[in-house]
Formats: C-alpha cells, structure tokens, sequence
C-alpha cells in the first residue's frame, strides 16, 4: 500500500510525462499550420507554456528528492509524436487537431485538479500552488479552444468546398 506522498509522486511523475506528451502533439501540429494563423499563434504560445509546466512540475518533483521517470517520458513523448503524426493521414488535419487538443486539455485539467488534491492531502502546499497556476492557464487554453472551435470549423469548410485552396493544414 502506497503512502499520500508517494502517490503525489508517483503522479507529479505522470503530469510531467503528460507534458512532454503535449509539447511533442503541439510542436508536430504547429509545424504543419499553414492556413490558420490565430490557432497557429495560440499553439505556439502555449507550447511555451507547456515547457514551463513540465519545468514546474520537474521543480516540484526535484524538492521531493527524486526524479523524474525516463520511462514515462519517453512514452508520452512517443505518443504525442503518433498523435501529431496522425495528422498526415486525414484530409480535416486542423479539426482533427483542435479537437484532439481540446479534448487533451481537458485531461490536464483533471489531472492539475487531483494533484492539487493530492498536495493538500499531503501538505504539500508548494506543489498545490504550482498545480493551482498551471490549471488556470490549462483551463485557459481549453476555453480559447472551445470559442474558437465553430470558427475553425467554418473556415475549414470554406477552404475544403474552395477549388486550388488547401484546407487540410
């Protein structure tokens, strides 16, 4: 049976593989935006966020005395390279993309939210605060995504029904 602590441990070492995960997804999207330069700008912003969570949370497992899990690191960073990857296959890439975004930020939110849970359990407040910032700026990018979704959408149709123009990306 595990302890509090090891358990927040245990997922501060998930949360910083699930970072490495969305910045492999959001770099591999980003490079192929040609199209859409308002979601290219949001991704690219938000890539830098991405590197300053996993920062954040590799700081929060770095004062628990321990390190991060290459294994898990390297496993998410090997699927978000399969998901932006995908993106080659369909001919709706920047839907496909921003869907599978938004439905990505929507897992870190709950993830910051049971870590935060987690960090109070085990009075750990120092991690509690960081999770609380990066929930907000994950909520943050959810709720770009989420108004921006039906303009994206008709663009794309626009695009798509367009003779010569390129829709895809």
């Amino acid at each position: 049976m595990a302890t509090v602590e090891e358990t927040l441990l245990d997922w501060l070492r998930d949360a910083h593989a699930m970072e490495q995960q969305a910045e492999q997804m959001l770099s591999g999207m980003a490079q192929r935006i040609e199209n859409y330069p308002q979601l290219k700008a949001q991704v690219e912003r938000h890539i830098e966020e991405t590197r300053a969570h996993a920062n954040l949370v590799q700081q929060c497992i770095d004062r628990r005395g321990s390190s991060t899990s290459a294994v898990k690191d390297v496993a998410g960073k090997l699927t978000g390279l399969g998901q932006a990857l995908s993106g080659l296959f369909v001919s709706d890439e920047i839907v496909k993309g921003a869907l599978a975004g938004y439905s990505f930020e929507h897992m870190e939110i709950a993830s910051y939210g049971i870590l935060i849970a987690a960090a109070e359990e085990a009075g750990d407040m120092e991690t509690k605060r960081v999770c609380e910032g990066i929930l907000q700026q994950e909520k943050a990018m959810a709720s770009w995504l989420e108004q921006h979704l039906p303009e994206l959408t008709r663009e794309f149709l626009r695009r798509d029904a367009a003779p010569g123009a390129t829709a895809k990306h």
